[in-house]
């Protein structure tokens, strides 16, 4: 791991060391930058992202941490006694840091899962239907009749498009939570 304190990011941002900092953060585990500046935090946020092309999340608990959380993909916001600017700016909240580890490993397990397999369900659907469109033009000769009244068409996606999506985002886990924090591993094999 690496810790940097704010008085020597300084000197390490400058362009002439911003490579040699960054070859040194890809061979750590973990890199934290202490007393940092909000410019600092959020400079250092963006070049991760920038010149190693790594999806970045920030974590943040106080008004100095905004720029940092607005500038990585992924923004945390703590909220705490320093007040809710983080929270406000972020993509997520919770209150407090011990929190991270649910969110990230069981939240975001679920999460992907469910997108996965609603833009495979999406896709299946309109081909479905898209498809019972293009069979029905060689019974009907292609003369551009409608195979149904706009209003079956309209129950059709209300019906297929809002019910399966809400019953899936609530029901579906494909791994207890118990087990996904137990094994870590199981986020990195969902992607």
């Amino acid at each position: 791991g690496l810790v940097i304190d704010g008085r020597t990011l300084e000197h390490v941002l400058h362009d002439s060391l911003q490579n040699i900092f960054l070859e040194l953060t890809e061979k750590c585990r973990a890199v934290v930058c202490c007393r940092a500046t909000p410019l600092q935090k959020s400079i250092v946020v963006r070049l991760v992202r920038n010149k190693l092309k790594a999806m970045t999340l920030a974590v943040g608990d106080g008004a100095n941490d905004v720029s940092m959380i607005q500038v990585a993909d992924t923004g945390v916001g703590i909220s705490g006694q320093e007040g809710m600017q983080a929270v406000m700016a972020s993509d997520f909240a919770i209150s407090q840091f011990r929190h991270l580890k649910k969110l990230l490993l069981v939240h975001g397990h679920w999460c992907y899962t469910r997108l996965t397999n609603m833009v495979l369900y999406f896709f299946y659907k309109n081909v479905a239907y898209v498809n019972l469109l293009f069979w029905y033009q060689f019974f009907c000769g292609f003369s551009g009749t409608s195979m149904t009244d706009y209003w079956i068409l309209i129950l059709f996606n209300l019906l297929f498009t809002s019910v399966p999506p809400i019953v899936y985002g609530v029901l579906d886990k494909d791994v207890p939570a118990e087990i996904l924090m137990q094994l870590p591993q199981l986020y990195m094999m969902s992607q």
